[in-house]
């Protein structure tokens, strides 16, 4: 058996490392802990083991838990001990929040007052009792003829469109306000009628879900859940194949094939850096959204763990850096070639500043006596040659990358590096 190299481990322990800072639940997308908050339309055919159930014909698993009496309204969850302790309970992948039927409807004065407050309250409290966690509203859709007993006082509501498109509207706010995502059940829903208009989505109280419009709403939570098409899902749930796999082809043309309208990839991790060199010494700029953790790989065997790092390489060379992001739920990585070497040039006097450094249009040139600059690539090649005017050279034509500063003062030319950023 070989005896492992200095640089192998090295690189064994950056590769161990990495593995550590990213999240279990990046690798483990298979089985989704889930709680439901809600209210009859949940309620109706057992929602929540509907959405377990196509989840396992899938090959996935849904644990649930869930809490909805009839009529019940965000306001009645945030003050519910049923609720607090069910939230309290358990490392939840997903809150499901669902407002009562009608609520989201209203004027907005009234769901300004009734409804946005109590979303947020309860997304805040999810997220204190379980940091991982990802909130999920539930839109739901118009009643199949309007709101009949609104309609007088608030017209809008008298029609299935007009009040399936506020309750769209509104479900999309508190997402937005949130930072969460959405289940586009109500938007199935109407897909379905528009393209399949034989499918009876309503039981005869014009409201509530009939067995195919749960069905709708599984699908709809199977994506959002597993970022997986409904067209994977294997069982019917008792219904007519034909309807079953009409209601999935839209549940896919309308949730899977359009991720993000629903915000379903809006908070993963996304990794991106720049970079400026100073001889063998790089300083790196994380540009990253969403991430709780970065690993940096700078391809000679070192790493680092630091938002910024800055990195001093032993040789002159090309070297491939690495920077792997995540969060709880995603990761993503960016990579980058960065080339450094000793240019052997002077540097300025401690009473020169330039600044801001990287520079993206101006950059201040303050404590020199001369005239115009020349800047230069690092392999000498002139970039460009301009007047200092008012202690300032403009470089915003310049293209992303290093350069180096020159200045002549009499006998004396003294050189500086700076990193011009788009």
């Amino acid at each position: 058996m070989k005896t492992p190299t200095s640089n192998q481990c090295i690189f064994l322990s950056a590769f161990l490392i990495s593995l550590l800072l990213v999240p279990q639940s990046v690798f483990s997308q298979t089985k989704k802990k889930v709680l439901f908050l809600g209210n009859s339309y949940t309620a109706y055919n057992n929602l929540p083991q509907l959405v377990a159930d196509v989840a396992l014909s899938a090959g996935d698993t849904v644990v649930f838990s869930s809490n909805t009496p009839g009529g019940y309204t965000l306001q009645g969850h945030s003050a519910d001990a049923t609720s607090f302790s069910l939230i309290s309970a358990g490392d939840w992948d997903h809150v499901v929040l669902q407002e009562q039927s009608q609520r989201p409807s209203f004027p907005l004065s009234q769901v300004q007052s009734s409804v946005f407050p109590y979303a947020r309250a309860l997304d805040s409290i999810a997220h204190a009792l379980n940091p991982c966690v990802q909130t999920v509203f539930y839109m739901t859709w118009g009643r199949k003829n309007g709101d009949a007993s609104n309609c007088a006082v608030w017209p809008p509501v008298c029609t299935y469109a007009g009040m399936d498109s506020l309750l769209r509207l509104r479900y999309m706010q508190m997402a937005q306000d949130n930072d969460a995502m959405v289940s586009p059940v109500g938007a199935i829903w109407r897909h379905i009628r528009n393209t399949y208009p034989g499918i009876e989505l309503y039981q005869t109280d014009e409201s509530h879900p009939s067995l195919a419009g749960s069905y709708a709403a599984a699908c709809a939570f199977y994506t959002v859940f597993f970022r997986k098409s409904p067209g994977l899902i294997a069982t019917d749930a008792g219904l007519d194949p034909l309807v079953a796999s009409q209601i999935r082809q839209a549940a896919t043309a309308v949730a899977f094939d359009s991720l993000s309208n629903w915000f379903m990839d809006a908070y993963d991790a996304t990794s991106a850096f720049t970079f400026f060199n100073n001889g063998l010494s790089t300083t790196f700029q994380n540009n990253s959204n969403f991430a709780d953790y970065h690993n940096w790989d700078f391809g000679d065997g070192y790493i680092s763990t630091q938002v910024n790092p800055t990195h001093v390489y032993a040789t002159p060379g090309t070297y491939q850096v690495v920077l792997q992001t995540s969060n709880c739920f995603s990761s993503d990585t960016a990579t980058a070639w960065v080339s450094v070497f000793n240019t052997g040039l002077p540097e300025w006097s401690s009473s020169v500043s330039i600044f801001p450094n990287p520079v993206t249009d101006e950059l201040n040139i303050v404590g020199v006596n001369g005239e115009e600059v020349t800047i230069q690539f690092l392999d000498g090649r002139v970039a460009m040659v301009s007047p200092i005017v008012d202690e300032k050279v403009n470089v915003q034509e310049l293209p992303t990358g290093a350069y180096v500063l020159r200045v002549s003062s009499g006998e004396t030319i003294r050189s500086y590096r700076f990193f011009k950023l788009k």
